[in-house]
């Protein structure tokens, strides 16, 4: 059954965020969009994580096509390369003085500030007449009251919902993990089984051996394998048939 990661995790925003929390202030935390949920806005973020690589010069490129797919395996491969490296440079210990809320919320004033210049214009006219009527000064401090409180509790409400969803990606994690590992080692005796010198040569050993061995997942070496196998089965009526026609 397919599934897909949430729209945070596939969008590279917390990739950038876990880039800034191992380099602080190498990202430029106001190009990341947090709410990214189409693939232009998550493409978008990602172009800056691949920026921010190449400045830091690490040398990983960034299959954003499939990311921003938001398909399980592609991201959690990503997501585990990451932390590895996040975790080779900081020894895996946190940044104590990181505060990834306060790096969003400056992000988010320097995003927004360019796009609301109009908006300000118009609120510095509205001030005015407020200063002229004697208004302005308590309708100032509790509109900033109201912000300061409105952005703090949307960032800790964003926090709180990536933690939730790191937790499930590290459970979705070790769970492929340990369904890859069983696998890997019955294929491993199988390999094993079909190397033993009582059938290595047999047909159907030779058979899933062209399976076991072949260079990429295609189609093509399963049909290569159970043609092999028609043919020797041919070729053992044949000599059969020989044999008989001596006898």
């Amino acid at each position: 059954m397919e599934f897909k990661l949430g729209s945070k995790a596939a969008s590279g925003a917390v990739q950038c965020q876990m880039i800034d929390m191992t380099y602080p202030g190498a990202v430029p935390m106001h190009k990341v969009n947090f709410d990214a949920k189409s693939e232009y806005d998550m493409i978008q973020n990602y172009k800056v994580l691949q920026e921010v690589f190449n400045k830091l010069k690490i040398d990983k490129h960034i299959e954003v096509n499939r990311l921003v797919k938001g398909r399980p395996l592609d991201n959690l491969e990503f997501l585990q390369w990451l932390k590895r490296y996040c975790d080779s440079v900081n020894g895996g210990i946190m940044n104590e003085n990181y505060d990834p809320v306060e790096r969003r919320l400056k992000g988010g004033k320097e995003r927004n500030s360019k796009g609301s210049l109009k908006s300000s214009k118009s609120l510095q006219a509205n001030n005015l007449h407020n200063l002229a009527s004697g208004d302005a000064a308590g309708i100032n401090k509790n509109t900033v009251s109201k912000q300061g409180k409105t952005g703090v509790a949307a960032a800790s409400s964003e926090v709180r919902a990536l933690s939730k969803e790191i937790t499930d990606l590290k459970l979705s994690v070790d769970l492929l993990e340990k369904e890859r590992d069983f696998y890997f080692a019955k294929l491993r005796d199988i390999e094993i089984l079909c190397q033993s010198t009582k059938v290595e040569n047999h047909p159907m050993a030779v058979a899933i051996k062209k399976i076991l061995y072949a260079a990429d997942a295609k189609e093509s070496a399963l049909e290569e394998a159970q043609e092999f196998i028609s043919q020797s089965v041919d070729n053992g009526e044949t000599e059969e048939a020989n044999e008989e026609e001596t006898d």
